[in-house]
């Protein structure tokens, strides 16, 4: 089993754990060293069983903190799944949209014409 050497609040530690935690181990003493050191600073130098005590108690808070952030936006996530199901679940919405037949201008402008000419032969006939 092998044995770690960490620091924590300026203390040193030797911790034994699995073949393998070794990196997970270093991480966690060094997060756990963050929360002493600032301790450390405010408070100046305390037994290192209130130390580790209050260090752990402040990780515990962010952890609470990072569990809940992390349950409202698994909530969030499920909700906007919900809504993208329930869209993809309606019938999809038809939109029409006009479309003019390519000779329709041709003959509406040969009508406007023959409408004029019958226009014009009507003033012309028309008694002055």
């Amino acid at each position: 089993m092998p044995e770690v050497h960490i620091a924590i609040g300026g203390r040193q530690f030797e911790v034994a754990c699995q073949e393998g935690e070794q990196p997970f181990l270093e991480s966690a003493a060094a997060m756990l060293d963050a929360e002493a050191q600032t301790m450390t600073e405010q408070l100046g130098r305390i037994p290192e069983s209130r130390m580790l005590l209050m260090a752990g108690l402040l990780l515990a808070d962010k952890t609470i903190s990072m569990e809940d952030r992390v349950a409202s936006l698994e909530a969030e996530i499920t909700k906007l799944q919900t809504q993208l199901s329930d869209a993809s679940t309606k019938p999809a919405q038809r939109i029409e949209v006009p479309v003019i037949p390519a000779g329709l201008s041709d003959s509406l402008a040969e009508l406007a014409a023959q409408a004029e000419a019958l226009a014009e032969d009507m003033e012309q006939a028309a008694p002055a």
